[in-house]
């Protein structure tokens, strides 16, 4: 059994609307080593969001086969899913997904209420995530008072709380401006450096550069999968605490 965390075996994805069969993937294979930044990009239609929703057990394939650490997702029923996402996967989305009128280390906190930790270990363990992306002074801040890249880094400390082998960050800088995004894919390289497995959806070439493979999905099959010598993200002249606005 291969070590590599996931291994996606000619998988496909087919929506039916009405009579209508649209086919998202059409068999996908990939494996992802254990450690790597990959980065997926496609167009908009080309079924990258759809593997990505499959590999963060969101969605299931029509066919074929997903392990996720040795496990086949396809026979784990809803709350093995739900607890494999917990344990094994932390998320990024685009547009942060952070509770308005909860501060920094509460929104944080989020997925340990959910796995049942007591109230310190919680603490603890969100303080400690807000540290590692230079968020430790702003535990107390609610979103509408941090900029739009400190609200990413909160996400970020949200999707680490639990120390996920995988970080899953679908279009992470999308909503942020040139400067903050060299930023947040600075703290991103910084992650994959220190063993997690990072998985970046884009359609933005430039960010996709800053990952060591690039996946391009088209039409829903791999269209080509190289590795690359990846660009480094050096970050702008700013306070670590404070952040790019």
């Amino acid at each position: 059994m291969s070590d590599a965390p996931i291994v996606v075996e000619d998988l496909t994805k087919v929506y039916r609307m009405g009579d209508v069969e649209v086919k998202a993937l059409r068999g996908v294979s990939l494996t992802i080593e254990a450690g790597s930044f990959t980065a997926i990009m496609g167009a908009s239609g080309s079924g990258k969001s759809t593997l990505m929703n499959i590999l963060g057990c969101l969605d299931r394939p029509t066919s074929g086969r997903y392990l996720l650490d040795g496990r086949d997702v396809s026979r784990l029923d809803v709350n093995d899913l739900a607890e494999m996402r917990n344990r094994s996967l932390g998320f990024v989305f685009q547009n942060f997904s952070l509770l308005p009128r909860t501060s920094a280390l509460e929104n944080v906190e989020l997925p340990l209420i959910y796995g049942g930790a007591p109230a310190k270990q919680r603490h603890e363990k969100a303080m400690h995530a807000l540290g590692r992306v230079g968020l430790g002074g702003r535990a107390d801040h609610k979103p509408n008072q941090l900029s739009g890249g400190q609200q990413q880094r909160v996400a970020i400390a949200r999707a680490l709380v639990n120390s996920p082998r995988i970080l899953l960050a679908d279009e992470p800088t999308g909503a942020l401006d040139s400067r903050t995004s060299i930023e947040i894919m600075a703290l991103i390289q910084e992650l994959g450096v220190s063993g997690i497995t990072v998985i970046l959806v884009t359609h933005e070439p430039d960010i996709a550069a800053y990952a060591s493979r690039l996946v391009v999905v088209k039409d829903g099959l791999i269209q080509s999968d190289i590795r690359q010598v990846p660009e480094k993200a050096e970050l702008p002249p700013a306070d670590a605490e404070g952040g790019a606005s």
